[in-house]
């Protein structure tokens, strides 16, 4: 008598090729939406940053991530130097800067 029941689970079990395949479905679609909605943008984001970064030159208005405005007299290999005011200069990493300004900002400020 049980030696009968595990023969039928065992055949019900084979005649339903997909069933294996469909169990794992939604788990694979959340990773394909987590790739498009939270990784791909972020490497996008990271790509433009060091693109800003590797472009900054002498005489570029930046503004830092610490919110620091001034204008770059100095670019080196891993930190530039930041006048903030007429004969002050700071020393900055490159990465710290955020954003790049049009020519001209600083003196509207």
């Amino acid at each position: 008598m049980l030696i009968s029941s595990a023969h039928a689970q065992t055949a019900a079990a084979a005649a339903d090729p997909t069933g294996g395949l469909m169990q794992f479905l939604p788990i694979i679609l959340m990773f394909v939406v987590l790739y498009f909605l939270m990784v791909r943008p972020q490497m996008k984001r990271a790509k433009e940053h060091k693109a800003l970064v590797d472009g900054l030159a002498k005489g570029d208005e930046v503004v830092t991530q610490g919110g620091i405005a001034g204008r770059v007299a100095k670019v080196g290999d891993n930190y530039i130097s930041l006048e903030v005011a007429e004969g002050v200069e700071v020393q900055v990493q490159k990465p710290a800067v955020q954003l790049v300004l049009p020519k001209g900002s600083l003196k509207s400020l």
